[in-house]
């Protein structure tokens, strides 16, 4: 299975732009530990976001990734644990043809992919792995795109 290195989806044209639309849960970690999602393990430190998806799927997310990209479903509870939902943003995808691990950002955790998931960039060196029935059912494509 090739790890991919030097990735930039802005480049490539097999890349397309994609929104999330989804309500998810959140407990905020109190301890350091790590998740073991379907794709890999994730990390986190007191304060990171745990968040358990609508299909099921959980992972992580740091604190300073997660509050400029979620809001919470009831007024004046950031912070704390419960619904939120995902600020639409547009993110880069591409759907890979082989099974494929990449890092989730530099000498961060390695993530596995399979032949049909996506490759997600967020960022520059800031990465994700969706499998194809979680990414059907969440990301739709961005306005102006097939």
């Amino acid at each position: 299975m090739p790890t991919l290195t030097q990735i930039d989806l802005r480049t490539d044209p097999a890349a397309a732009p994609y929104q999330k639309h989804e309500v998810v849960q959140v407990a905020f970690a109190k301890e350091p530990g790590e998740l073991i999602s379907l794709e890999g393990p994730n990390r986190y430190q007191p304060g990171d976001a745990i968040i358990t998806g609508s299909t099921g799927d959980r992972w992580v997310v740091s604190r300073e990734r997660f509050d400029p990209k979620y809001e919470p479903l009831q007024a004046g509870t950031h912070g704390q644990d419960g619904a939120y939902q995902n600020i639409p943003g547009v993110v880069l995808a591409k759907r890979m043809d082989q099974d494929f691990s990449i890092a989730r950002s530099a000498g961060g955790d390695v993530l596995h992919g399979a032949a049909g998931d996506w490759l997600m960039q967020y960022a520059p060196n800031d990465y994700g792995v969706v499998q194809q029935a979680r990414f059907a059912q969440v990301y739709r494509a961005a306005s102006g795109n097939a």
